[in-house]
């Protein structure tokens, strides 16, 4: 330390999932490394809050579906490590309008991908969707895909298990300590927090929510929207159990009138599961402005959904809530992982994980900004995913 200046090889600024994949990846390496993380470690606060992510091979974009079968093995060699089941194939099924675009992608567009990919599925008709899956009264032209090796991650012991990596390879961990600005320069970059400063030769930042505020007083842009998504849980009343599900519904005046489920958690001793809206309507100015209470448009939508579709289940919405979500402004661009080189004057230090549904992403993430930082390029082919001149101001 000099000057009251803590130096490190690398800080990862933000403690959720990626954070401490990176840090461990970078630890790993025999680099110092701290995790810098503004609240706490036990999740809750942005986007990998709740208790199941849904787990899926099937995309629209051959790159990621290919980058999802990378990130398989990884969670697969992660399990063998801390010896305990993160990901369970349960089964993922993606029904509706076969042409409808969305914000998870397409399912035409999909099965194309999986064809290529050489990924086993079945599809499945309207009348197996009824039979089989227990879903009623829907349009008679809704068919759909299910694709076995689908399923749900249990969000708790990811993060533990991740936690415990970055602890075992050495990684620091300092909770409840806020990065009020970072300056990078031809030595590395200097981080200001009320408690003091640091220096890295690298930072990665991974705040979720609170990266684009952050990279902002650097001169960096990200078109990051921030949502808060409503979530309920409902009672099942019935022994039919469901894979992981998404509906692909033509948008209403009101909304987008998209909904997605879950079945039993494997993990589980209850009989409740999450069925959602995914409105991504009226985006919040500031993370810290989540209320925590769900849109009462949103909650009736999602319980009408239920009464209608769902006879399996008691459409009684219970603990309704909500998640935060950052996404890009531009669907397509699924989330922003790259480095700042060329945006800003010493970018090449800084590199971003940030935006998107990317929890199924999160070993191959952690090791990418490691290898973007040291390297400048990574073997997973996410230059599409970079961050660009249009997003310097």
């Amino acid at each position: 330390m000099d000057n009251g200046i803590a130096k490190y090889d690398f800080v990862v600024v933000g403690g959720g999932p990626v954070g401490l994949a990176a840090a461990a990846a970078a630890a790993s390496r025999g680099m110092t490394t701290v995790v810098i993380e503004k609240y706490d470690f036990h999740g809750g606060h942005g986007s990998s809050a709740g208790s199941e992510r849904q787990w899926r091979l099937q995309y629209a974009e051959a790159d990621l579906a290919a980058l999802t079968l990378s990130a398989r093995t990884a969670w697969r060699d992660l399990e063998a490590r801390v010896r305990r089941r993160l990901v369970h194939e349960t089964g993922s099924l993606w029904f509706g309008d076969g042409r409808q675009h969305s914000s998870e992608g397409q399912i035409e567009a999909a099965v194309a991908v999986l064809d290529t990919l050489g990924l086993p599925y079945e599809t499945v008709n309207s009348t197996a969707l009824r039979t089989r899956f227990g879903f009623a009264a829907l349009p008679s032209s809704y068919s759909g895909v299910h694709q076995p090796q689908g399923g749900v991650i249990d969000v708790a012991a990811a993060r533990w298990a991740l936690l415990e990596e970055a602890r075992a390879a050495g990684c620091e961990l300092r909770a409840g300590t806020e990065i009020l600005d970072l300056t990078p320069d031809d030595s590395g970059v200097t981080l200001r927090t009320r408690e003091g400063g640091y220096h890295a030769g690298h930072v990665i930042v991974t705040a979720g929510a609170w990266t684009a505020p952050l990279l902002s007083r650097v001169g960096v842009r990200l078109d990051l929207r921030i949502y808060e998504l409503t979530k309920a849980y409902f009672r099942i009343r019935s022994s039919r159990d469901l894979p992981t599900w998404f509906a692909f519904q033509p948008p209403t005046a009101a909304d987008a009138n998209l909904f997605y489920g879950f079945g039993r958690l494997p993990w589980g001793t209850d009989d409740f599961v999450q069925v959602s809206p995914l409105f991504e309507t009226d985006p919040l100015d500031d993370p810290a402005a989540r209320t925590g209470r769900p849109r009462r448009h949103d909650l009736e939508r999602v319980t009408a959904w239920v009464r209608d579709h769902m006879p399996d289940l008691d459409p009684t919405p219970l603990w309704p809530g909500t998640c935060l979500a950052s996404l890009p402004g531009a669907h397509d661009r699924q989330f922003y992982l790259g480095g700042a080189a060329g945006l800003v004057p010493h970018g090449e230090r800084i590199v971003v994980c940030a935006g998107g549904w990317a929890f199924k992403f999160v070993p191959v993430f952690g090791r990418a900004c490691v290898e973007l930082a040291l390297t400048g390029r990574t073997e997973h082919g996410l230059e599409r995913t970079g961050l660009t001149l249009e997003n310097a101001t």
